[in-house]
């Protein structure tokens, strides 16, 4: 007699697929990212408005922001640590969506009685608002840190199993997700300011977070109910407790631990060791516990065995090669108009998208570690067009003009020189030779052939990063995922900091062609890293083509990290 279970009918595989924890971690994850893409893209737009058409408040919200996250990361990352799955998740949920509804609030109140407001108080009244909604902002993007930690970095993790392959589907299809709604809730959002006002964008991005909340909050329950696994965190008491509320009885009675049940996907038998505390700390030891817990958890992240692998993927961010508003400021001075660029952002989507599915097939086929070297050598490829597009006819590269030159002249208050002066006639900077030495078609080239590799490009880049998440994913201990995943947005950060100072010092488009050059250098830094990297992994065999079994025995069971 047949014993095995019945086969199930497509209609029942379809109501699983639907209701299975997988597909609701999607969904809560497309509804959070597109939140934040909404509010990301109009925040931008709303303090551009709100002081006169300056770039003045958009800057020192970036600034606010890159900084928080560069200081706290470790910070955040050792909060997720310390304390259960679901709270860390609800509390950062709500405070998220809480700040960017009070923000919303505050900025209809503005633009409603703006010119009443500048009136009290000769403006202080004013500017103690900008204050509160950057502040609050901020606080906002630290919470969403916090949730792209615990969901992307540890949840996936968690209800992956021990299947490394459908970790890799998750983090690609987690990663189409971000793809899409980068470039459709802009849109959404910035029909409606256009459309109907600013006012209107305030209140629907506030109504929206409202009802987004309560969706996000319940799929998480669901989520948690549907793992077991996830209510169980290595050093943590507590996890005991919510396992209990979640199922008394259901894995007692099958004879089976909650751990056996769906165990991480590396096998973590080791946690940091937590000293005993006294029971009375003194007030300096309280006062300089943070940053005894910021130097632990950087000094954690550089004990990883993927030390490097985290240090190529934040040199990636040293680049002004990508589609944020200095690549499209620089297309503008080259006569590029906002039809061509928003079909361009298109097509760097599309292309995002298609290095997310060639990830999962190059990891299936090649391994893990190999991916990543195939897509640095890929990404490098692409970008020589970029360096190409430097010396190209057409090219604004102008090494008789300083870098420096409108800086200067901004802070001693000199005009520039009239030869630094640049228009956007014929897509090319202005000089004293007729218009006919200046063919149309060559002075596109350059830009052509920029945006070409930047385009080409997201191919290995975006499969790269899946590789690098991937690789902390499997190697970092459960008890260290948060620290070290916070260290590493700290990285991010901070090299793309430097990538603005960058371009504070060389504002002018003819030192544009020097940035790329520098940017190209700093991307291959990070693919040597990575190299390092896979060289001291895997060695010769890292150029020799194996098959998956071959791949799990050499090179998905990397050792433990050493614990700090």
């Amino acid at each position: 007699m047949d014993n095995s279970p019945p086969k199930k009918t497509c209609c029942e595989s379809i109501r699983d697929y639907f209701t299975s924890a997988k597909f609701l971690i999607y969904m809560g994850h497309a509804l959070s990212t597109w939140g934040d893409r909404m509010w990301n893209f109009a925040v931008a737009v709303f303090l551009v408005e709100l002081y006169g058409n300056s770039l003045l408040l958009t800057a020192v919200y970036g600034l606010v922001v890159a900084g928080s996250v560069l200081l706290l990361g470790a910070l955040i990352g050792d909060w997720v640590d310390r304390n259960p799955r679901l709270k860390v998740a609800q509390t950062s949920l709500l405070v998220q969506n809480s700040c960017v509804i009070v923000c919303g609030i505050l900025l209809m109140v503005v633009f409603q009685f703006k010119e009443q407001l500048v009136e009290l108080y000769n403006g202080w009244i004013l500017t103690t608002c900008y204050i509160l909604v950057i502040s609050i902002a901020n606080v906002a993007n630290l919470a969403s840190t916090a949730t792209s930690i615990t969901i992307q970095r540890d949840w996936v993790v968690v209800v992956a199993g021990q299947d490394s392959s459908k970790l890799a589907d998750m983090n690609a299809t987690v990663r189409i997700i971000d793809q899409l709604t980068n470039i459709l809730a802009p849109m959404l959002v910035g029909q409606i300011m256009a459309f109907g006002s600013h006012f209107i964008g305030c209140g629907f991005i506030s109504g929206w977070n409202l009802c987004s909340m309560c969706l996000e909050y319940a799929l998480l329950w669901k989520v948690f109910q549907k793992t077991p696994a996830l209510a169980v965190k290595a050093g943590q008491k507590d996890g005991q407790q919510e396992l209990k509320q979640l199922s008394p009885s259901k894995e007692l009675e099958n004879g089976q631990s909650p751990e056996e049940s769906s165990q991480p996907l590396m096998n973590e038998t080791s946690a940091v060791a937590q000293p005993d505390s006294p029971k009375q700390r003194g007030c300096c030891y309280q006062v300089t516990e943070p940053l005894r817990t910021l130097k632990a958890g950087w000094v954690a992240y550089y004990n990883q065995n993927i030390f490097f692998a985290g240090m190529s993927l934040a040199f990636l961010y040293m680049t002004v090669l990508g589609f944020d508003c200095i690549t499209t400021g620089y297309a503008y001075t080259q006569g590029l108009n906002g039809s061509v660029l928003s079909l361009l952002m298109g097509a760097s989507a599309v292309s995002g998208i298609c290095g997310t599915v060639a990830f999962t097939w190059i990891r299936k086929k090649c391994g893990l570690i190999r991916t990543g070297f195939i897509s640095g050598v890929v990404q490098l490829s692409c970008l020589m067009l970029c360096v190409a597009s430097v010396f190209a006819p057409g090219s604004s590269l102008d090494l008789s003009v300083s870098p420096f030159q409108d800086l200067y002249s901004h802070f001693m208050g000199e005009k520039a020189l009239p030869e630094a002066d640049h228009s956007l006639t014929s897509g090319n900077i202005t000089t004293d030779a007729p218009a006919e030495a200046m063919p149309p078609l060559q002075s596109y080239m350059s830009v052509s052939l920029l945006f070409a590799g930047v385009i080409a490009a997201r191919v290995g880049l975006w499969s790269f990063d899946l590789t690098v998440t991937q690789l902390i994913q499997e190697n970092v201990i459960e008890s260290e995922r948060g620290v070290i995943n916070g260290v590493q947005n700290s990285m991010n950060y901070l090299l793309d900091l430097l990538h603005f100072i960058m371009v504070i010092l060389a504002p002018n488009p003819e030192a544009f062609g020097l940035l790329v050059i520098i940017s190209v250098s700093f991307v291959a830094m990070g693919h040597i890293m990575y190299f390092q990297f896979a060289f001291k992994s895997l060695g010769s065999r890292l150029f020799l083509c194996c098959s998956p079994e071959q791949k799990i025995e050499t090179e998905d069971s990397p050792s433990l990290p050493t614990t700090v």
